[in-house]
């Protein structure tokens, strides 16, 4: 049982490594206090100059600070506050404050050449006990709450992200059977028509859903396998459309291995076919590339799934509605209000969907 618990707390100490940047905002801090103190001292003691308060604040306020700031290491913290929890969280701070007062008063009596560890009497000594107390306890309570606060915070994104990805994976969960049963429709058309044709279709669904499954623990990939499960399931649907279905997919090296949502292009892709080429007897073309543009943070990923289809109808039927709104809502979970779908009419003709979000680098 003890080697056990030592493993535990063996196992902790490594894991939470002092944060050597924080140390330092935490010293400069608790200098400026010390500067503050110093002043104030000197303001109701104007017969003093200035530099001795400011060595006993320096001296006293630094001692106290490393005694306490370090010494809250060698306890477990609250995981709400980031500060040891029960009777050491109370002993810490008293012990603390006695030996940074004790242990400051010598330092500063070295530092200003005094022969007495506290000069000026019993009153001064009254006093300089009382400031210590009262400056103490006010920089623990400010460091106490800023502790507590960083560590809600960081509690809070943690939540956040979690539920965001869990609403992803609903999202890709509602998506897959949308496309399946789309093509168990097609493919039961086409089996009384063309079984030869249909025995290939259920080969390419296989490959597709085997694609599909081995991806399917995550919530996003590199942008190359997006376009590969893409290509998988045009190829799918090139095989019921036949020659009034063409494609091209344009993926520049530089953005293979970018991550990106899984089943992100998926339900563009589908609508274009549903709703852009099929209405049209004779067809039509889809194209998805992939690029770049500079934004207002930082440089943006771009994905447009263009089509030469029957265009954009002014009432979009529930299907595509279905699709277009599982985009949005996905963009939304990742990148809030810096991921976009912009649907538009190019003059042209067909249907344009454009997906803009911040360009992450690959990992």
């Amino acid at each position: 049982m003890s080697a056990a618990l030592h493993d535990r707390d063996g196992a902790w100490r490594r894991a939470t490594p002092i944060d050597w940047l924080d140390k330092l905002r935490n010293l400069l801090r608790t200098m400026a206090f010390c500067l503050v103190i110093a002043a104030i001292q000197c303001a109701f003691q104007p017969d003093w100059p200035y530099d001795i308060p400011l060595r006993y604040s320096l001296a006293i306020g630094t001692l106290c600070w490393a005694l306490i700031d370090f010494g809250r290491h060698l306890f477990r913290p609250n995981p709400d506050t980031g500060w040891p929890a029960g009777i050491p969280g109370l002993v810490l701070p008293a012990l603390g404050i006695i030996l940074g007062y004790l242990g400051g008063n010598l330092l500063a009596a070295w530092w200003c050449g005094f022969s007495s560890w506290a000069p000026g009497g019993g009153a001064q000594l009254r006093i300089s006990i009382g400031i210590t107390l009262l400056a103490s306890f006010a920089v623990i309570y400010f460091f106490y709450s800023g502790s507590k606060h960083t560590r809600l915070h960081a509690r809070m994104d943690e939540a956040r992200g979690q539920a965001a990805e869990a609403q992803l994976r609903l999202l890709q969960t509602q998506l897959e059977p949308h496309m399946l049963f789309n093509t168990l429709a097609n493919l039961r058309m086409l089996i009384g028509t063309d079984p030869a044709r249909a025995q290939q279709m259920i080969d390419r669904m296989i490959d597709y859903l085997r694609a599909t499954l081995s991806a399917s623990r995550s919530t996003e990939h590199p942008l190359a396998t997006e376009f590969e499960r893409l290509r998988d399931y045009l190829e799918l649907m090139a095989m019921r459309m036949g020659p009034r279905m063409a494609y091209t997919l344009t993926l520049p090296e530089a953005l293979r291995a970018v991550p990106v949502p899984t089943l992100l292009l998926q339900p563009l892709v589908e609508n274009a076919i549903r709703h852009g080429l099929e209405p049209q007897v004779a067809g039509g073309r889809i194209s998805v590339r992939a690029g770049t543009r500079p934004g207002a943070h930082g440089p943006l990923l771009v994905i447009e799934v263009h089509d030469t289809g029957a265009g954009l109808p002014p009432a979009p039927p529930p299907g595509q509605r279905f699709g277009l709104s599982q985009v949005r809502e996905r963009l939304a979970s990742l990148h809030g209000s810096a991921g976009t779908l912009d649907v538009q009419t190019p003059s042209a003709g067909g249907t344009c969907a454009c997906v803009t979000f911040p360009l992450r680098p690959a990992p």
